[in-house]
This record gives structure tokens, C-alpha cells and sequence, in this order.
């Protein structure tokens, strides 16, 4: 059964033995590039270099032949003693002995490829067709390996495992197989398969919460107990712009797995890599034609989707996709190359939540279980222990998503010296989500005796019912352009490139709309007690309603109509350009200095931010929602499976054409200001940052080992343009104006790093290295007010002193494999944090008041000192000797631990953890392989990490948000056929846990959001020609 094999074709005068060398091979080769340097001064050249050539048995297994052969270095004639000669596919291998000479014998009749493994050689496409009997004989010349192109995709875990045990740093590697076998819905849930990432499904803003975590998909990724935005992201090499309104990172569940082919994670950064990576540097990349061992092929994909949870709801959760790419190389050597590939999916959601902490930061409604006189909490007693939970949301999330994008290279081979190539990737998605919530509001609390003395507790005297709907869009995209070349002149390689990539992440018109049945009287539905829930299994909350309450959430259209609804327009994006220059010169005398490599880069991004917001005010007389006309249809029960009342489908149409009727210009109220330009401008943020980049590193080589120090200098400077609301003297306010902050950062950053190379299947691997993070646009440059009272001015606004997050990191690690299918990492790693600043959305982090006198400031600071430190175990074995069938068995484990705190400078939260950080992490697969017939189980835990800090405002740690821990199953199977046709099925989160519980307090569940998103099913058939 043919499957596909990549190809480079190599630039290195020396190296045109590599042409048409499988990809899946060229870690190898980078192995013998470390050891070709550490033994060129004995003239023997070691290394590893395998050729793979795809192909299959295909005859008959009841007759079987033998193969032999000779091999021999075609430089020096000298017989390649000892080389290793795999048949591939197949357990059947043998090794040469002192004459080069080989035998495999019992070999099924049928025609297939060889693999050799001769340190320092490599050799030209080798088949063989072995009959029914006899002996079929091959000689092979192999060809010194000289130099190696870098590796863009890799096709398998096996090739992917080559390329973490050769990197120069540490990496961990999704092979193109990791990103099809899965049924998650982006790249970021498919981050999670690696040690020491977290996948969060919420972020800052309007991506924060139980609004970002009703989607039901992962949408960032935190790297060794960093959030996202201190991670670098780029696509083949190209930093991307960072569209997110109030942070740098990037919203990686725009991407789907299907549109990329190999994800690179750097969890240690070179001299030559960005510098603003303390988390790690995640690349995502796409192939080349000259990824392909054809001249030309291609594909056709097709796919289904099925979410469990809109089926629960009666819809049909259908979902789709389509997909293709094609390769092509012409010219007289096949020295041009063009690859386009192109991609288009949609879901369909319906998923559930419960917001009950949500309800209690918005409506207050949460109370102290056993309180003082005046409800605070009583004496003695922890807090975190002491809650009670009085009100809640119950909602639907119901919407879609659809996505679409690309990749296109040429690549021009023009000499053995030069190559140019061009690269481009887009990628669109655009979401349309709302929410139905239900909201059960306590009124009239007051604290009755308990008997003790001074305890009381809280009774709920009355429950407010009211509606709530608002819709949470998205527009979003983002794209990268690159042209560059490869020039070799003797010992010296020059590597320009020119680079651009923009991104958005818009929230065009979305819209709210709410209803009340105490509208015109507080009378509200009776009640007593000092909660509103009970806990079931689980601790999942169940609001105990009287039956006037449950005849009136039945009966929804039966409210009052608030408003006739508040739009808001929120754009953000950014647009970045730049170019780098690489230079490196190899040294062919001996000595211990090898290579010498420097570089400059300049990028200059350009960034904006608008946010406007009407508000079309109260509706006048006895107009219901009903009324209004904004409903469709009935959810036969919110939450199926949890409560059974209906509520009300919405139809989002409908209520953005009550707002369109009934809106006019002076409903804009962005900040609720008197002045209209001070409403359309006070949430507009405008900005410029320019990087200027220097580096130099150097390689040495002492025996087995590589010692490469370096140093890197960044240059930033950043100009921000921000609206300011003033007042004059008596505390009016007055028509504001545009102003300007600038910020200016010099960061060196050295490094060292260490790799010892025993042998040719072990890595040990030490590095000290340098990064930082620079602050958030929005925390620099937020807009600014000015208010006067009683002679004294305070200013609110973003801070251009803010220093940069400074780390110093430590890593240490050691790979190894076997020759029996196995392959085994261990890794340790320690940061040194300075200037902490932790994620706060669009308010100040750590917000601070300074000045004296009339004038006061009030801006976001730095805050002291952080420390991770952790470790990361990963395993993966495949019992390949075992007796057919079991040989395709397999197991594969990861697991993390680390631990992550920081000073944020607020009293109180000197020791705090940090977000999205937590202690463990673990994933395990047991798999299985066999002629074409694929089988994966796998498990994924993630424990308890925190979201947010002080979340109902009480000065404190113990009411910090935390994430639950998270449990999930995945099954995936699949089947390739002889003519090019497989097919795929794949369901994640079998068990159908839930996707999100966030809960006030680390180890309280009283007060918690919810989101049930089932399961998802994923169907795929493709088509490889």
C-alpha cells in the first residue's frame, strides 16, 4: 500500500547524494551533522542518514525469498561495515558485516524499500522486488553527507521523535499524522498532546469567562506555566501579528488541524530566535513541494462532524468540511517547485452553562454562609470555606463556526548554490454564537441568628426572575507573506528574508437585549433560605425553585422587555512587516570552532483598537419580550439532563432588528460620557512598535560535544495614541482629545548552550539562556480620564514606564532511542521571573496610585519576582518485535509537573499562583498499527489551574477563579488503502465531561460556571493521488 514520503532536495555542492532523501529522514541526517563535526579531524564522518522510499508487500505471505546485498562508501570503496538495513514496513532487518555484506531472509514475495542507517552516508533510492523464491541482490554506493536543508514537516511520530533527539535545542514535535488522527476542533486543543502545555478555552475581554468557554474549544496554549501571551507564534518562521484587543496573544482555535502539517514547540529560545519568548516559541508549518517524494501528487479531503450536545437539544449538530492540496516540480532537474493546499469547515453548537460565579461578580449574588451582624464573613471561620451561593444563570450557547484558508510555496532551485522560494498562509473564521440565560437573582437578603452567639447567616427573602440574551461574534483571520533565498559561497551560507502578517479579531454588531418581571413592582417570587442551590453528584448545582418560580422561568416571554437592546462594535487588529538576515560560515579546518552565525532583523507593526457602544434605552408602557417579536421556538429543557424547564429560542435577527428600528445616533454611550465625541473616541487605542534585532552565536566541538554561545540584542520602541476624557475645574466634563506615550526597551540576551551526543540515539542537552515578554499594548497605553474634586486631580491611565517581564531560564534534558521502537525524553527546567505582570484583560494590572500633593496617578505597575520550576517525562513505545499481529501495538505517555508562583505587588498576593499553570499534567495513548489499520486510545488530565486573581473583589487570594481539573477520552481509528484511499474516525471527550468549570475559591465548589459541551465526532475519508 503506497503512503506518502517526503523529499528535500539539497543546496550543499557536496550533498547532491540528498536529493530525494525522504523528509521522514532528516533529523537523522542533522545527527551527523553534530558528529560529522566532532570526528572530521580523523577523517571519518559519522552520523545518521536513512533513506526511506514508501511502498509495501503486497503479494502473497505463504511463499517467501531472501535479500542481500553489498554496501560500500562510494568516495573511498571501503565496505560500509556494521551499516543497518531495514526493510521498511517490516520487522525484517539485518546488519552488514566486515565486507559490507548483508542477508534478510523469510521475506514475504512482494516489492518494497530499504532503509540503511550508516553514520556520515547516505544513498539514491534503492526498491527491490523479492519473489516467491529465490534471492534478490542489490549494491549500493553510499554518499558522504555533507551539509542538510532544515527540516519544514515531518509525516510521523517516528520522524518526529528523529527531530527532537537532533535539534539544537529543546523542541517537542507534532508530526503531520498527530494533527489528522484527531477530532479536536483546532490547533490549540491539539497542543495539548505535548508535555508541558496547557490549553486554556478562555482569555482576556470578550474571550474571557463563561462567554469565551460556551464555544466548547480550546483557544490558547500555556507553555511550561506561562500564559499565551508570552509565547512567540509564527507560521514557517514568520512571527504573526497578535490581533487580540487587550493582550499579545495569539486565538490559535482560528487554525484547524486540518490546515497545518507539523507544529514545532521550542521551549528554549537560540540567539537567533525572537527574544520575547519565556514560554516558548510555537511554529506551525506547512510543506514544500520538495516535501514530496513525487514530481506531482496531491489530495482530496472530506469530512463530517456531529456535536453531541446540539443533538441533545434536538438540533442536528451536523458539521463538515473539505479540503485538498496538490505538489508539482518542473524544469529541466525539477529545480522549480509549487505546492497550494486550501481548506473550508463549519460546526454547528448548542451547548449548556451554568453561571453562578458569573452571576455573583455581575448581580452580587453570593453571600458568607455564616456571617457578622452586617453579612460579612463571621470570625474565625476561612472564607474560601464560607460561601453560599444565592443566584444564578442557566443558559444556552447556540451558534456556528465556519473557517476557511490556505497555504501556497514556489521554491526555486536555481544552482547547487542557490535557492529562492515564496511562502504564503491565510486563515478566516467566522463565528456567530448566542446566549440564552435564564438569570434567578436574590433580593432582599438579611442575616438572621443561627443560635450561636455572633454567627448569623443570610436569608433570601425574595428571587427576581429575569432574561438575559447577548450574542458573542467573531470575525477573525490571520495571514503571513515571506520571500527569502539560501546562498552558499564556499564556507559561507546568507539567508535574506522579507516577511509581512496581519491579524484580526473583530466583534461586529453584537447585541443584548433583557426582560424583567419586576419591572413596575418589587414584589419578586417569595423565598427562604440561605442558599438558592443544592449539590448533587459532583457537586453540580441544582436551584431549588418554589412552584411560582418554576411556573414563571417556564413562561419567559411573559417578562417585561428592559430596552429594546444595546449593540456594541468592537474592532481590533494588527499589521506587521520586517525583514532578517542570517549569515553563517562553517570552518573546514579542524579545531574546535566549527561555524560562526549572525543575524539581523527589523519588523514594524502597526496596531488599532476601537470599541463603541449604544444603548437605545428603556422601553416605555407594558411591552413583554414576547411582544417584541424576537422569538422562534422553545428549547424543550435548558440544561437537558440537569433541569427540565423550556426557555425560549432566540432569533438574533430578529433582536438586532428591534435595536436598528429604535436606534439613533444619540444612544452612543461607550463610557457614558455627556460629549458624543468623547463616547466614540474614549475606547480607541492606536499604536506602533518597531523591533531592531542583532545577534551572533558561535558553534564549538570537543569531542561528542557542542558547545554554542551567543547573544542577542533587541531594540523596541513603541508609541501609543490613546483618547483622554477630561473635566475642567468643578469636575465637568469637557471634549476630550487624542494624546501620545512613548516606550523604549534594550534587552540583551545571552545564552549558552551545551549538547553531549554519547552515540547516535542519545542526546544530552544543557542551556542557560535569556528572554523577556513585553507588557500589553492596552496596559502601556489605555486610554486616559481625568477627574477633579475638591481641588485634586486624579489621572487614570495606562503606564509607558512599565518595564518588561525579564526571565532567566535553565533547561536541562536527555533523549534517548531504541532500536526497538522506543524513545524516551526527560527534561527539567527552571525560570527566574523579573517585573511580573499578569493578564487583567482590559483593566490595569496591579493598579496603583502614585503622586502627591493635587495630582494623583492612578496606573497599572510591575509587580515583584516569579519562579517555575518543574519537570517533564515523555515515553513512547512500539512492540515492534513482538509476533505479527501484536507487533503494531504501542503505548505513549507524557506527563508534567511544575510549579509556578509570582509576586503580583498587591498586598496580599505576594505568593500567588500564576494563570493557567497547573501543578500536573499527563497524557497517555495506547496504540496500534498493522497494515494500514490504525487504533488510538488516549487519555488527557490537567489539574487545577487558576484563571483569574481576587475575582469578587474582596482583597484576597482565597476568592481567586480557579479551573477545575480536566479529564478527557479520545478514540480515534482508521484504515489506509492500497489505492490511495483512507478513511478516518475520530471522537473526542468520549465520556462527555465537562469542557469548562470554573469555581470561586481553589478548593470550594459552591460558587461555579459551567459549560457542557458534549462530545464531537469526526468522520474523514481522503482521497492521496
Amino acid at each position: 500500500m503506497p503512503c506518502v514520503c517526503f523529499i528535500v532536495r539539497t543546496v550543499c555542492p557536496r550533498a547532491k547524494a540528498l536529493e530525494g532523501v525522504a523528509i521522514g529522514n532528516v533529523a537523522q541526517h542533522l545527527a551527523r551533522w553534530h558528529v560529522e563535526k566532532r570526528e572530521r579531524s580523523n577523517g571519518k564522518q559519522w552520523a545518521v542518514a536513512i533513506l526511506t522510499i514508501t511502498g509495501m508487500a503486497s503479494a502473497a505471505t505463504a511463499m517467501a525469498g531472501t535479500v542481500e546485498g553489498d554496501l560500500k562508501e562510494a568516495s573511498s570503496g571501503k565496505p560500509a561495515a556494521n551499516a543497518k538495513v531495514r526493510i521498511a514496513g517490516t520487522a525484517h532487518s539485518a546488519v552488514a558485516d566486515a565486507r559490507g555484506h548483508f542477508v534478510i531472509r523469510d521475506v514475504p514475495a512482494g516489492q518494497y524499500a530499504l532503509n540503511l542507517e550508516y553514520p556520515g552516508f547516505s544513498a539514491a533510492e534503492t526498491s527491490i522486488q523479492v519473489g516467491e523464491t529465490g534471492t534478490a541482490s542489490v549494491a549500493i554506493a553510499l554518499e558522504e553527507v555533507k551539509q542538510m536543508k532544515a527540516i519544514s514537516v515531518v509525516s510521523n511520530r517516528y520522524d518526529a521523535s528523529d527531530l527532537k533527539i537532533n535539534a539544537a535545542n529543546t523542541v517537542d514535535v507534532l508530526s503531520a499524522n498527530d494533527l489528522q488522527r484527531t477530532a479536536v476542533h483546532n490547533v490549540a486543543e491539539a497542543l495539548g498532546l505535548i508535555a508541558g502545555i496547557n490549553i486554556t478555552s478562555t482569555g482576556s475581554g470578550y474571550f474571557g469567562g463563561i462567554d469565551g468557554a460556551a464555544r466548547g474549544e480550546g483557544m490558547f496554549a500555556s507553555v511550561r506555566g506561562l500564559p499565551s501571551e508570552y509565547n512567540v507564534n509564527m507560521i514557517d518562521g514568520v512571527t504573526v501579528a497578535q490581533g487580540m484587543p487587550y493582550s499579545r496573544s495569539v486565538q490559535l482555535s482560528l487554525l484547524p488541524p486540518t490546515g497545518l502539517q507539523t507544529i514545532v514547540a521550542n521551549k528554549t529560545s537560540t540567539a537567533d530566535m525572537d527574544g520575547d519568548a519565556i514560554g516558548g516559541t510555537l511554529d506551525f508549518r506547512t510543506p514544500t513541494a520538495y516535501d514530496f517524494k513525487d514530481t506531482t501528487s496531491g489530495s482530496v479531503t472530506g469530512s463530517g462532524r456531529v456535536e453531541s450536545r446540539a443533538r441533545d437539544y434536538g438540533g442536528d449538530g451536523l458539521g463538515g468540511g473539505f479540503g485538498g492540496e496538490f505538489q508539482h516540480k518542473f524544469g529541466d532537474a525539477q529545480q522549480f517547485g509549487v505546492y497550494a493546499s486550501a481548506y473550508y469547515d463549519y460546526r454547528t453548537t448548542t451547548n449548556s452553562e451554568v453561571a453562578a460565579a458569573t452571576s455573583a461578580l455581575n448581580d452580587g449574588s453570593w453571600e458568607y454562609l455564616n456571617t457578622d451582624a452586617n453579612g460579612g464573613n463571621a470570625a474565625g471561620l476561612d472564607p474560601q470555606h464560607n460561601l453560599t451561593s444565592t443566584g444564578m444563570n442557566v443558559g444556552i450557547a447556540a451558534g456556528w463556526e465556519r473557517r476557511y484558508g490556505g497555504n501556497a510555496s514556489f521554491d526555486w532551485h536555481v544552482d547547487d548554490t542557490l535557492s529562492l522560494y515564496a511562502r504564503m498562509t491565510y486563515a478566516y473564521a467566522k463565528t456567530d454564537q448566542g446566549t440564552t440565560f435564564v438569570q434567578l437573582l436574590p433580593q432582599d437578603v438579611r442575616y438572621a441568628s443561627t443560635g450561636m452567639s455572633g454567627i448569623y447567616t443570610p436569608n433570601i427573602g425574595r428571587i427576581a426572575s429575569r432574561f438575559w440574551y447577548e450574542t458573542n461574534p467573531e470575525i477573525a483571520d490571520l495571514a503571513t507573506f515571506q520571500i527569502g533565498a539560501k546562498k552558499t559561497v564556499g564556507g559561507w551560507t546568507f539567508m535574506p528574508n522579507v516577511f509581512y502578517s496581519f491579524g484580526d479579531n473583530d466583534r461586529p454588531d453584537h447585541v443584548e437585549i433583557d426582560g424583567r418581571e419586576d419591572k413596575f413592582t418589587q414584589d419578586n417570587y417569595a423565598y427562604s433560605g440561605n442558599t438558592l442551590v443544592a449539590y448533587g453528584g459532583g457537586a453540580f448545582p441544582y436551584p431549588q425553585l418554589t412552584p411560582a418560580l418554576q411556573a414563571q422561568v417556564n413562561n419567559i416571554p411573559s417578562l417585561y422587555a428592559g430596552s429594546y437592546g444595546e449593540l456594541t462594535k468592537i474592532y481590533s487588529g494588527q499589521k506587521k512587516g520586517g525583514a532578517r538576515v542570517d549569515t553563517r560560515y562553517d570552518f573546514e579546518e579542524d579545531g574546535a570552532l566549527r561555524s560562526v552565525q549572525f543575524g539581523v532583523k527589523y519588523s514594524k507593526s502597526r496596531r488599532r483598537y476601537t470599541n463603541r457602544d449604544w444603548y437605545t434605552g428603556g422601553v416605555d408602557g407594558t411591552t413583554t419580550l414576547g411582544e417584541l417579536g424576537i422569538f422562534t421556538g422553545t428549547y424543550a429543557s435548558i440544561f437537558p439532563g440537569k433541569y427540565d424547564w423550556d426557555t425560549p429560542r432566540v432569533s438574533e435577527a430578529a433582536v438586532a432588528g428591534v435595536i436598528a428600528q429604535h436606534l439613533t445616533d444619540d444612544d452612543l454611550d461607550t463610557c457614558g460620557n455627556a460629549f458624543y465625541v468623547n463616547n466614540f473616541n474614549c475606547n480607541t487605542m492606536r499604536g506602533t512598535e518597531a523591533v531592531g534585532a542583532a545577534y551572533a552565536s558561535a558553534t564549538f566541538t570537543m569531542g561528542n560535544l557542542d558547545i554554542v554561545p551567543g547573544v542577542r540584542f533587541e531594540h523596541t520602541a513603541i508609541n501609543n495614541t490613546f483618547w483622554v476624557s477630561p473635566t475642567d475645574a468643578d469636575g465637568n466634563e469637557i471634549a476630550g482629545y487624542f494624546d501620545h506615550n512613548h516606550t523604549s526597551y534594550n534587552e540583551p540576551l545571552p545564552s549558552v548552550f551545551l549538547t553531549w551526543r554519547p552515540d547516535l540515539r542519545t542526546a544530552y542537552r544543557a542551556s542557560l539562556w535569556t528572554s523577556y515578554t513585553r507588557p500589553a499594548f492596552v496596559q502601556l497605553g489605555g486610554g486616559s480620564q481625568i477627574d477633579i474634586s475638591n481641588g485634586v486631580t486624579t489621572i487614570t491611565q495606562g503606564n509607558p514606564d512599565l518595564k518588561p517581564i525579564e526571565s532567566t531560564n535553565l533547561d536541562l534534558s536527555g533523549e534517548w532511542s531504541t532500536q526497538h521502537g522506543g524513545f524516551f525524553s526527560l527534561a527539567g527546567f527552571y525560570k527566574q521571573l523579573r517585573n511580573y505582570i499578569y493578564d487583567a484583560g482590559s483593566a490595569q494590572a496591579n493598579g496603583s496610585t502614585t503622586g502627591s500633593g493635587t495630582v494623583l496617578y492612578h496606573m497599572p505597575t510591575n509587580g515583584g519576582d516569579g519562579k517555575i520550576y518543574g519537570v517533564e517525562i515523555s515515553a513512547r513505545q512500539k512492540f515492534q518485535d513482538l509476533p505479527a499481529p501484536f507487533d503494531g501495538l504501542g503505548v505513549s505517555a507524557n506527563a508534567t509537573r511544575q510549579h509556578a508562583r509570582a509576586d503580583l505587588g498587591l498586598d496580599g498576593f505576594e505568593n500567588e499562583h500564576m494563570q493557567s499553570a497547573p501543578a500536573a499534567m499527563a497524557n497517555l495513548e495506547v496504540f496500534y498499527e498493522h497494515n494500514g489499520f490504525s487504533l488510538n486510545l488516549s487519555y488527557h488530565f490537567s489539574s487545577s489551574y487558576l484563571l483569574g486573581y481576587d475575582f469578587l473583589h474582596e482583597g484576597a487570594p482565597w476568592n481567586d477563579l480557579w479551573a477545575r481539573p480536566t479529564r478527557r477520552v479520545d478514540l480515534h481509528t482508521g484504515y489506509r488503502f492500497d489505492n490511495g484511499v483512507s478513511m478516518d474516525l475520530s471522537i473526542s471527550n468520549l465520556t462527555k465531561e465537562y469542557s469548562y468549570w470554573a469555581h470561586v475559591g481553589r478548593r470550594n465548589l459552591a460558587i461555579s460556571d459551567i459549560v457542557d459541551a458534549g462530545s464531537t465526532a469526526l468522520f474523514t475519508v481522503k482521497y492521496a493521488f
